[in-house]
C-alpha cells in the first residue's frame, strides 16, 4: 500500500470486562513484521476526545486501528469526519455491532491482519439528535436495557442478562409514537423503535435483514410487540419476520415523537430519556478495514 508507514491504536482498556494485552501484542508483532510504525493512546473516559483530536493531528497516521466496542469506533469516526483514514476492528467490547456486522470474527493474528490491510467498504452515518450515529440507536425497552446495564457493575454480555429480567419487569412498555416520514404522521404503539444504518445487533440478533449501510438510506424499525418466538427468529440469517412484530420504514430524514419521555440510545450508549428523536443522513462517511 503506498504512503502507509504510521498506525495508530486506540485502545479502550475496560470495555466488555476484558484484557486487551494479546490484542495490543498481536498488533506490535504485525506492524513490526510490516516495517511500520505505532504509536497507543488509551482511553481514559476523560477528556478523550480533545487528546485523541490532539494525537491524530499530531501523528497523522495512515491507519486507525480500535480495540474496543461501538462507542471506541464513533469515537474515533467523529474526530476523522471522512473516510480519507481506513479504521482498522477489534470487537473488545461489552457489545460489538459493527464488528458482529462486517463478520470481523476470529483469531487475534486473523484480525490484526484484516485491520492492517488492503480491503475496505465504505459506509454512511446519521446524524441523531446532532449526534453521529454508525450503527443502530433507538428509543425504549433497548435503550431501556441499556440504560440499566450502564448502572450495574458487570461488564460483558452477562451484566446484560443478568439486567434483561428486571428491565422487562419494570418497563413501561408499550410506548406511543408518532413517527413523521416523506411528509407523513404515522402514529403506532411499540416496544421500541431503532433508526439503523447496519442489519445487526451486537448480540447477532438480525433486526434489519434488507437494510445496507451504504445506499444513502436508514430503516426506521418500529417492533410492535415483545415476542419471543419472533425475538428468536431474528438470529437466523435469512429472517422473515411478521409485520404485526416489526413495520420497517427506509428514510433519509425522520423525527419520532413519544408522548412522554423514555430511554434513548446511540450506538449502544445510554444518551438520556427524551421524548423527540431527529435523524438524517449525514455527509461522513468512514471507510473500515474488511474481510
Amino acid at each position: 500500500m503506498t504512503d502507509f508507514s504510521r498506525v495508530l491504536m486506540v485502545v479502550n482498556p475496560i470495555s466488555g470486562g476484558i484484557d486487551k494485552s494479546d490484542i495490543i501484542e498481536e498488533v506490535k508483532k504485525q506492524v513490526k513484521e510490516k516495517g511500520y510504525d505505532l504509536d497507543i493512546y488509551y482511553t481514559t473516559g476523560k477528556d478523550d476526545k480533545e487528546a485523541l483530536f490532539s494525537k491524530i493531528e499530531n501523528y497523522a497516521p495512515h491507519r486507525i486501528v480500535s480495540v474496543g466496542g461501538d462507542g471506541t469506533i464513533k469515537l474515533i469516526a467523529e474526530l476523522l469526519k471522512d473516510d480519507s483514514v481506513p479504521i482498522g476492528i477489534f470487537p473488545a467490547g461489552s457489545a460489538n455491532g459493527l464488528a458482529e456486522n462486517f463478520n470481523l470474527h476470529g483469531s487475534d493474528e486473523y484480525l490484526a491482519e484484516v485491520a492492517l490491510g488492503d480491503k475496505f467498504e465504505i459506509m454512511d452515518s446519521i446524524l441523531i439528535n446532532n449526534e453521529l450515529c454508525l450503527h443502530i440507536s433507538d428509543i425504549g425497552l433497548n435503550a431501556e436495557l441499556i440504560k440499566n446495564y450502564q448502572e450495574g457493575n458487570i461488564r460483558g454480555k452477562l451484566g446484560y442478562l443478568l439486567k434483561s429480567i428486571p428491565t422487562l419487569i419494570k418497563s413501561d412498555f408499550p410506548f406511543q409514537f408518532e413517527i413523521q416520514v416523506d411528509g407523513k404522521i404515522i402514529s403506532r404503539n411499540a416496544v421500541l423503535i431503532a433508526v439503523a444504518n447496519a442489519r445487526k445487533y451486537g448480540t447477532g440478533a438480525n433486526i434489519n435483514p434488507h437494510g445496507r449501510y451504504n445506499d444513502g438510506k436508514f430503516e426506521i424499525l418500529i417492533f410492535k410487540e415483545f415476542n419471543i418466538p419472533e425475538i428468536l427468529k431474528t438470529f437466523s440469517e435469512n429472517a422473515e419476520l411478521d409485520e404485526d412484530f416489526l413495520e420497517i420504514i427506509s428514510a433519509e430524514e425522520a423525527r419520532i415523537y413519544s408522548d412522554k419521555k423514555i430511554p434513548f440510545q446511540i450506538d449502544g450508549e445510554y444518551r438520556g430519556d427524551i421524548s423527540d428523536v431527529t435523524a438524517s443522513i449525514s455527509p461522513v462517511k468512514i471507510k473500515i478495514a474488511v474481510p
